[in-house]
């Protein structure tokens, strides 16, 4: 070494220029993100739902029911009777609704069919308006999906990856284009998770306030709004459909868990008992306290008009009988005393109540398109909703067999199959890695599914599990981030991980590409029909 390189020791090497920051539009895009991508996926599934939604131009399976319901709710505040013709009545033109005042026994609660009639008030009585607002409704469940993927998951491309996947979902779909209860109660369930899941992170902040200071046995957590907010979703999930229950139940359960292992994060000594003491009670209060309003006040118009007109099935049943509490309670015998100090109107409701509990429990005629809750996950028995054999030459058919036009409640097959795989995923990261996001998605799909299988010998339907589709697709896309690999891997791993789950991706979209003229009764060759027909319990 020379002297000049001793006492002249080389410049040190110029830093790296900095990577430029993107500017104008794509910084901007970069900052809201997390809108952004929701927004589009959500766009792109409304654009699936909302094109030709008119068609067909006929009542869709139990379409038969709820829309002519909904008018009547509109028009009268009950549901009343209708001709034996009023199907054809009402898809005529010039239009006739033979709608009468005298009222008619109704199995479902009533909030489904006034949310339809929003559509039917703003649209008309025909299918474009009795299919609007489920259509709005499965759009902006694919929007608030994205935003609790991205907020369970701390990942905008997971959020986003699951709303699409159920963009994509043919039962989703199905279910977002036809004027049936079981969307619009996907809705608020979906709602109800996302806001025990803001309950969770607001109570974990004030948590982290006093960890170090008073622990987690003494705090008060205090006023709490999104829960209570879950609590009106779940209310109104039971005012659409009575298995809502099950899930108010269930997810009740999840909020005082969750109440638990957060004291037991802030130093609590005793978390069981503070968590019983301190938050028990008021999540009681805020889950079903606010459901049961919101509940009975779904019956307004069964009670108000009802009451006003004398319309209202059973609506003045208890108007002259002095009234004894039931005899019994899910099978346990109760000691009668009179119940006159209630209210007749709400002696009516529960009477009526009673009807439609025996109704729906006892509900066992067969049908052909009915099915094992054991089948569903597996889609071994969907539902043909709309069916037309369509001759050559007729509706644009050139095929010379003829065509057929068919709306099949069939999930989309690779989807629900990976969604398989995926729940076993799950249990393995709440079983061994006390993984709580899994633990939260499960106990969704255990508050909607498992509840069916008491129900063996009643008429039951695949189509049902319409409101297990957002919680299947968050398992897959956790299963889908978990292939990616763990924070720190190798990029190698980075990209095999980035293959694999793009190709399952791809092979859904394709798969649900494929199947896509069975969910919107687009009229092809008979032979192509066939093809779709996998297995012969989709026939």
């Amino acid at each position: 070494m020379t002297q000049a390189a001793l006492t002249h020791p080389p410049a040190p090497p110029a830093p790296a220029a900095p990577t430029p920051a993107p500017r104008g539009l794509l910084r901007w895009a970069a900052d809201r993100s997390g809108w952004l991508g929701p927004i589009g996926v959500a766009l792109f599934a409304g654009l699936l739902r909302f094109w030709n939604l008119g068609y067909p131009n006929a009542f869709v399976f139990d379409e038969t029911y709820y829309p002519k319901d909904a008018w009547s709710l509109l028009k009268q505040g009950y549901e009343g009777t209708w001709s034996d013709s009023a199907n054809a009545d009402i898809l005529a033109v010039p239009q006739n609704v033979p709608l009468t005042s005298a009222p008619e026994f109704i199995a479902h609660p009533p909030l489904g069919k006034w949310v339809i009639s929003l559509g039917e008030a703003a649209f008309g009585l025909h299918p474009f308006g009795w299919r609007f607002m489920t259509a709005l409704l499965g759009t902006v469940t694919v929007l608030m999906l994205a935003r609790i993927g991205r907020r369970l998951f701390g990942s905008t491309l997971i959020g986003c990856t699951a709303a699409l996947l159920m963009s994509v979902d043919g039962l989703q779909l199905v279910m977002s284009r036809v004027g049936l209860l079981d969307g619009v109660q996907m809705f608020f369930v979906l709602a109800a998770f996302g806001s025990l899941l803001i309950d969770r992170d607001h109570t974990r902040a004030r948590l982290a306030a006093v960890r170090d200071a008073y622990g987690g046995d003494t705090v008060r957590l205090g006023w709490r709004p999104w829960r209570i907010a879950a609590g009106v979703c779940l209310g109104a999930a039971c005012a659409v459909k009575w298995n809502g229950s099950m899930i108010l139940a269930a997810f009740g359960l999840l909020t005082v868990l969750w109440d638990q292992s957060g004291r037991r994060w802030a130093g609590a000594r005793r978390p069981w008992r503070s968590m019983l003491r301190r938050d028990a009670a008021p999540a009681f209060l805020a889950v079903v306290g606010s459901a049961l309003v919101v509940y009975v006040g779904a019956w307004t118009g069964w009670l108000v008009a009802g009451g006003r007109t004398g319309g209202g099935y059973d609506r003045h049943w208890a108007d002259s009988r002095a009234g004894l509490s039931p005899d019994s309670f899910l099978g346990v015998p109760l000691p009668q005393i009179p119940m006159t100090w209630v209210p007749a109107p709400l002696r009516s409701l529960w009477h009526y109540h009673s009807q439609m509990y025996d109704f729906n429990t006892g509900l066992s005629t067969p049908h052909t398109y009915q099915s094992n809750p054991f089948s569903w996950l597996v889609q071994g028995r969907p539902v043909s909703m709309y069916w037309e054999q369509v001759p050559n030459g007729q509706h644009g058919c050139t095929a010379s067999g003829g065509c057929a036009a068919q709306i099949l409640g069939l999930g989309t097959p690779v989807l629900w199959w990976a969604a398989c795989f995926a729940l076993v995923y799950l249990l393995w990261r709440w079983f061994f890695r006390r993984d709580w996001r899994s633990g939260a998605v499960l106990c969704g799909v255990a508050g909607i599914y498992l509840p069916w299988f008491q129900y063996q010998e009643r008429t039951v339907f695949s189509f049902y599990m319409v409101v297990l589709v957002p919680f299947l697709c968050l398992a897959v896309a956790q299963m889908l981030g978990a292939m990616l690999g763990p924070e720190g891997c190798t990029p190698e791993r980075r990209r095999y991980g980035a293959v694999g789950a793009g190709l399952i991706v791809l092979a859904v979209v394709g798969c649900f590409a494929f199947f896509y003229p069975l969910y919107t009764a687009e009229v092809i060759p008979m032979t192509s029909w066939q093809d779709r027909m996998w297995f012969t319990s989709w026939i």
